[in-house]
């Protein structure tokens, strides 16, 4: 295989995937605030809606490609002639307009769903990508539910799509069904058995979802074999268990740069800023373990993680959080933590301990623990003897909070 470049484009799908997803529906402003923090992040594509699907898709994917310049701006669309000519009329004000075609790819979704053959497929996946390349230069194609498509048939429409003018090529995992090394062997497989791919410059995505909990596992596993775009919503949010998650996957090519040896437009510390103005507009924020943006993805409670994070903050945290917009560490005071803990916040709150009275009031601490979930500052204070109280000099400044 030829070297490809090493830049890996993002393409956001929150407006159109995530929004699918119950308790995700926005407004078309909603969607165009969540479009500029978007922008702001570095995003390269927005799947800005399903221009067919609605008034106020169309709509609001108008409004956006008028407002927001810098990342290209896409509609989806069903491999269907009416679907095509509107998603092109929702996108007339992109500077950068993407026509995103979709037409299921597996024998079960042929069979049951589209009642169709393998050729009527290939015919009209042609005849769909030839339409929308007379809107547009940009034409994204998807055979869906690639991962469970007989693969010989998938080589076969991929390279359709391609010959038709298909200048992105996305292998959706539409059910979350496949592995890190199948769904990494499938891209390597296309790139081998279809020359154009890169000798054209063909650019191949990854679209996973998250059923298996192995979305963006999956992801990181395209980029490796050669998918130059991946597909993924802020917060992981989508169809059923959600899509692969855009954080998750910004934060590993960073983190482990040495093994994925790639660059992105992604601007990291505008990955919680993002994810917050979602939660802002949607009916429910992440998990609190959710990973890089949820509550507790920078706290610590084990008096050892503390004890640790205090000594040196990468013994248990391997990025800091300002560098996806955290403000800071969080050392939550519970009945797990140790002294060290405990005396870093009091020293923060203007009481310095000898030994001896950090030991008797650790004793104090911990009983309370066990009676009470959260720890509050007065807690900690009321526990403190008048002796200590009277002497509390100005607030220390600390970086962990």
């Amino acid at each position: 295989m030829t070297n490809i470049s090493n830049h890996v484009a993002f393409f956001d799908t929150t407006l159109r995937d995530g929004e699918q997803s119950p308790g995700c529906s926005m407004t078309t402003q909603e969607k165009l605030t969540m479009a500029h923090a978007l922008e702001d992040l570095g995003v390269d594509i927005i799947e800005a809606g399903f221009a067919m699907a609605s008034e106020g898709d169309f709509a609001a994917i108008s409004t956006i490609t008028q407002a927001v310049r810098k990342p290209k701006i896409c509609s989806l669309a069903r491999a269907k002639n009416e679907d095509i000519e509107i998603a092109a009329r929702a996108l007339q004000f992109a500077q950068r307009p993407r026509i995103h075609v979709f037409l299921a790819s597996s024998d079960l979704h042929l069979e049951y769903k589209l009642k169709m053959s393998r050729q009527q497929a290939l015919d009209q996946a042609a005849e769909s990508v030839r339409l929308a390349r007379t809107f547009v230069d940009d034409v994204e194609f998807s055979p869906e539910d690639a991962t469970r498509s007989d693969r010989e048939f998938l080589i076969d429409i991929v390279r359709t799509a391609i010959e038709a003018g298909a200048t992105t090529i996305n292998m959706p995992d539409t059910v979350g069904y496949t592995t890190p090394e199948e769904y990494g062997q499938m891209f390597r497989e296309v790139r081998e058995r279809i020359p154009a791919v890169d000798a054209e410059g063909i650019i191949l995505s990854s679209h996973c979802h998250d059923d298996l909990g192995l979305a963006a596992a999956n992801s990181l596993a395209a980029i490796q074999a050669g998918a130059r775009q991946v597909e993924c919503t802020i917060n992981g949010i989508g169809e059923r268990a959600g899509n692969a998650a855009l954080e998750e996957i910004a934060a590993a090519l960073h983190v482990r740069s040495e093994r994925y040896g790639v660059t992105t437009n992604i601007k990291l510390d505008q990955l919680y800023p993002a994810s917050q103005v979602l939660g802002q507009i949607i009916t429910f924020r992440p998990s609190p373990n959710k990973a890089i943006v949820g509550a507790n993805a920078f706290a610590h409670e084990s008096g050892i993680h503390q004890h640790g994070m205090l000594a040196n903050p990468l013994c248990y945290e391997i990025m800091t959080p300002s560098l996806v917009g955290v403000s800071r560490t969080n050392l939550v005071l519970g009945k797990h933590s140790g002294r060290a803990a405990l005396r870093h916040r009091l020293e923060q709150l203007g009481y310095t301990l000898s030994r001896e009275e950090l030991q008797q009031t650790y004793y104090r601490f911990v009983a309370l623990a066990d009676r009470k979930k959260n720890i509050y500052d007065q807690d900690l204070i009321g526990i403190l003897p008048d002796p200590i109280r009277d002497r509390r000099s100005e607030p220390a400044v600390a970086e962990l909070d």
